[in-house]
Formats: C-alpha cells, sequence, structure tokens
C-alpha cells in the first residue's frame, strides 16, 4: 500500500515534506536469504519517502549516500547522514524516512548467523549508530553479488563482523516522553526555528520554567537549550545533506548568525559543518566502479 501525504506532521519525528510517499512494509521473506547469514540491496527512492513502524526477524543495517536517514525508535529519533549507518537489531520496531534521491542501502544479518563475540562486543541488541568505513561499504556491496559461491561469502562475510564497529557519534535524539512537556518537543520538531523563550513556553503550557527545566533534564539528561540546540543540529545535517549552504541552514534553523550555528554544531558533532561534510565526501560510492552491482530490494 502506497499513499501521499501533504505536509502534515507525524509524531515524532520532523515535519513531512510535500509529496511524501508511506510504505507500508510487508514481513521480510526470511526464505529467501535463509542459506545465507547476510544480503545486502539498494534502492534510491525518488520522492521523499517514509517507512511506516515496522520490525524485521534479522538484524538489519542501512546507510545512504547522497541524502539523509531519519529513524524514529521508540522514544528516539535517529538521523543518520553519510559515512555513517543505523543498526537495527532484530524484532525492534522502527519508523523511517529518507530524503528524495538518496541512495538507501541496506544489510540484513541473520541473528543464530552472527558470531557470539560479535554481539556481546559490540552490544548491538539496541540500535547504534555504525561507522560505514570504505571497506565496509565494499565488502557489504561484494555480498549483494548473486554470483558468489559459498566459500567466497562466507569469506566476506567473516571479514563483515570483523570490521564492523560503532560510530563515535550516535545521532540519538532522546525525546522527552514527559506530558508536562511533551508538548515542546512537538512542536520543536515541527518548527526547529521555533525561537520562543523558557518563559514563552511556560506561559502557554501554563505551568513554571523551573518545572521545565527540571522535566527536561530529568527526562533526557540535557537542559532545554541543549536539548533544542541538538535537535537543531539533526535538523541541519539533513538539510546539508540536501545542498543548502551554511548560511541558508543557520536562517531556516532560526539562528541570527552563521557563526552561532556553527558554534553550535560544533559543540554538538564536535566539528564545524564544513569539515563534516568534506569527511563524508571523502568516503567513495560503494556502488561505484564494483563488477555486478547491487540489486534492487523492494520495500524491505
Amino acid at each position: 500500500m502506497v499513499r501521499s501525504s501533504r505536509g502534515d506532521a507525524s509524531p515524532g519525528m520532523w515535519r513531512r515534506e510535500a509529496g511524501t510517499v508511506v510504505l507500508r512494509v510487508p514481513p521480510f521473506p526470511e526464505q529467501a536469504v535463509a542459506p545465507f547469514a547476510i544480503i545486502a540491496g539498494l534502492q534510491v527512492p525518488r520522492v521523499p519517502t517514509e517507512w511506516a513502524p515496522h520490525a524485521h526477524p534479522r538484524h538489519e543495517l542501512v546507510w545512504v549516500r547522497g541524502g539523509t536517514l531519519t529513524s524514529r525508535v521508540a522514544d528516539r529519533v535517529f538521523t543518520v547522514s553519510e559515512g555513517h549507518g543505523l543498526w537495527m537489531p532484530a524484532g525492534v520496531v522502527h519508523g523511517g524516512r529518507a530524503t528524495a534521491g538518496a541512495k538507501f542501502y541496506e544489510a540484513f544479518f541473520a541473528p543464530d548467523r552472527a558470531p557470539l563475540a560479535f554481539a556481546s562486543a559490540l552490544a548491538l541488541e539496541e540500535p547504534r549508530a555504525i561507522a560505514m568505513t570504505p571497506l565496509l561499504e565494499s565488502l557489504l556491496t561484494h555480498l549483494s553479488r548473486t554470483d558468489l559461491d559459498t566459500a567466497a561469502r562466507q569469506r566476506a562475510e567473516s571479514v563483515v563482523f570483523d570490521v564492523l564497529q560503532p560510530s563515535e557519534h550516535q545521532f540519538a535524539l532522546q525525546l522527552p516522553g514527559d506530558a508536562r512537556i511533551d508538548a515542546i518537543a512537538e512542536a520543536l520538531l515541527d518548527d526547529p526555528a521555533d525561537n520562543r523563550s523558557l518563559e514563552e513556553w511556560a506561559r502557554w503550557l501554563g505551568i513554571s520554567d523551573r518545572t521545565i527545566t527540571r522535566a527536561f533534564r530529568h527526562a533526557t539528561g540535557l537542559s532545554f537549550a541543549q536539548w533544542r540546540q541538538v535537535l537543531r543540529v539533526h535538523r541541519a545535517l539533513t538539510l546539508l545533506a540536501e545542498g543548502l549552504d551554511v548560511t541558508t541552514v543557520s536562517e531556516t534553523l532560526g539562528y541570527a548568525q552563521p557563526s552561532t550555528f556553527i558554534a553550535s554544531f560544533r559543540r554538538v558533532m564536535g566539528t564545524t559543518p564544513g569539515a563534516f561534510l568534506d569527511t563524508a565526501d571523502g568516503a567513495p560510492d560503494p556502488s561505484e566502479g564494483v563488477r555486478n552491482p547491487v540489486v534492487p530490494v523492494q520495500n524491505s
């Protein structure tokens, strides 16, 4: 089933772009990949695409080129940009969005075939951002081929388990999950540029600013100002990936000056927007220059 959305907002996610297509994800065809520990594929959404909440019987690793991926998992929002991937454990319910034209890669891992040392060392029972190194991407692209014999596939799979590592940036925005302040979080997710002060939010909700401060700190571990800063940086990752320049992103997110946005981005990400994008751009597209490139996977 496919339907279109015209800009309506989804709780806990960014405002949908006009023309977003929402896909209802069918059960993953387990019988089609039973002989393999890992199966990989690629799809390229021609329009902004959202996957309704769903779960898979296998672990899933997704990453993108030429765009960003945003995923909602319970009370967390993950934003994954180039150079990073998102590990989604089997059975975890999640929804996701990819920007139009992004190359959307995915790999599925059979839970009963992953080495015990791999699972225990990486604590991959929780969603995690993964460092998509050129080696890891090339190996997963290699595994998408249909002409590999069993021995070649097993060798490549064993190296994948050796090199797959969490990213030092986890890109997770903790949502409050507190009825007293959830309306603030939803309003800012809908419009990160909303510059209302803590006092203005308090008057809007009819509670004290001290209550808001304590609630944000207790629910997210961050002050209200810090939480809004992290949210804006998450949104900035998508805007920058879409090709917007720093000045435009700064204005879109409600910053008075680009220098203020750059300083905020550095506090959250540890680097400037330009340096972050340069690092992401330096990783090669795994589907280029590879014989028998990745095969499409439909709606998975």
